[in-house]
């Protein structure tokens, strides 16, 4: 190639252009857009029972931290959800109460967990969970066993639209 090739010509670029992301297929170091605000994906759980298979996602933004969890049951089913303190004894109740709303039994069951980015520690660990909900299915409770500790988690549904994914890598 001449010095006019050289000049003229376009630069190959032999990175491959990231994946398009889903909520299904986020990854760590991806930017999520939620509710006006930046998070970064710093955890993932990847939580298998039997066949089924549905994702929690640790996003970071400043000192918050919230999880988006997602899973295609019949349809796409997304929640936003925060840590709360609010003791429960396994077995799991049928009922439970929190900041005066009762919460019931929608599923309970034992799944398998691979973690990556700071939830890396969690590869191979069984938990014991159950999913609550209220009359309206507006709101939801989650209860998650780690060794001897019981993890509990408010969430609320949100739609795909209302997040926007930057792929990090």
């Amino acid at each position: 190639m001449g010095l006019f090739g050289n000049l003229f010509s376009k630069k190959r670029d032999d990175k491959p252009a990231p994946k398009e992301r889903t909520v299904l297929s986020i990854e760590i170091g991806d930017i999520l857009t939620y509710d006006l605000r930046d998070y970064e994906v710093v955890g993932k759980i990847t939580y298998r029972d039997g066949g089924y298979e549905w994702y929690s996602y640790q996003l970071l933004e400043g000192h918050d931290t919230i999880w988006l969890a997602a899973e295609m049951d019949d349809e796409l089913e997304l929640g936003i959800y925060k840590k709360i303190q609010l003791p429960v004894d396994n077995p799991y109740p049928k009922e439970v109460t929190y900041e005066g709303k009762k919460y019931f039994l929608e599923e309970r069951g034992t799944a398998r967990v691979v973690g990556e980015g700071r939830s890396a520690n969690l590869r191979g660990v069984e938990t014991r969970y159950a999913d609550y909900s209220d009359a309206e299915e507006e709101h939801f409770l989650s209860f998650e066993s780690w060794g001897t500790e019981i993890e509990a988690s408010y969430g609320y549904p949100i739609e795909a639209y209302e997040i926007k994914i930057l792929a990090g890598s």
